[in-house]
């Protein structure tokens, strides 16, 4: 019955229907949250207490792991390794257009990242929470080396997912990125840099830029089964791509 009331849709619908939801469940929460931080709510009583919690328990050993994880998902050494990743990908599959949507959305995720932040100009949490008073200087809300990391893990795991669709790699891509965010959010807020609703509100980016990727991606599959003059209207036998 579902597949059924699935298969009368329009073909357009049902090509940009799943990212669609995904962008819309994304942006929704990441609303949410901004409103709190706006309106000194939900997350007054944990921002600051969590950070000051990291801060009162750091050790050398562990501040020095979490300063080299947030250098790896920095705006220095991320694109260079996303750089020599996508060539190598484009390389070894003689085809350019994963590495380019990666890429792509990882420039859209991190420009709506900073037009963000100069829009609602959220201070960073105070010096003395810090790990190195001043090293961050833009501004806290949202965190964006956690949005780089989640729409890296999200997009490139999805596109890798997309070619065989088990279950199995289903879920170890879900997993995997999970722990993936959550790890370079806890650097975040260790290092005193972010406050919990700065690094959720990074996630809820990465997964706003996945469903924008999700609904691109099945687009341009529609558009190579179908002559072009067709690719935005429907047809006597919608194409489904699953």
């Amino acid at each position: 019955m579902i597949r059924d009331a699935w298969m009368r849709l329009p073909g357009m619908v049902r090509v940009l229907l799943p990212g669609l939801l995904v962008s819309g469940l994304a942006l929704w929460a990441f609303a949410e949250i901004l409103e709190e931080v706006l309106e000194r709510e939900a997350f007054e009583g944990i921002d600051e207490p969590l950070i000051a919690w990291f801060a009162e328990n750091r050790s050398e050993g562990v501040t020095t792991a979490m300063e080299w994880i947030t250098h790896a998902f920095g705006p220095v050494v991320l694109p260079i390794i996303i750089a020599i990743g996508c060539g190598i990908w484009g390389w070894r599959t003689k085809s350019w257009r994963d590495p380019v949507m990666v890429v792509s959305a990882m420039i859209f995720s991190t420009v709506t990242s900073m037009v963000v932040k100069m829009i609602v100009e959220r201070p960073r949490p105070a010096d003395e929470l810090q790990v190195i008073p001043g090293f961050e200087t833009s501004f806290s809300f949202p965190s964006g080396h956690t949005t780089g990391a989640a729409t890296l893990v999200l997009v490139t795991g999805y596109l890798l997912w997309r070619h065989e669709r088990r279950t199995r790699v289903l879920v170890v891509w879900f997993l995997s990125s999970l722990a993936i965010i959550a790890l370079v959010a806890t650097t975040r807020m260790y290092l005193g840099y972010h406050f919990l609703s700065d690094v959720i509100a990074g996630a809820c980016l990465g997964l706003f830029t996945l469903g924008l990727v999700i609904c691109a991606d099945r687009w341009l599959d529609r558009r190579a089964t179908l002559p072009s003059d067709q690719a935005w209207g429907d047809v006597t036998e919608p194409v489904d791509r699953g």
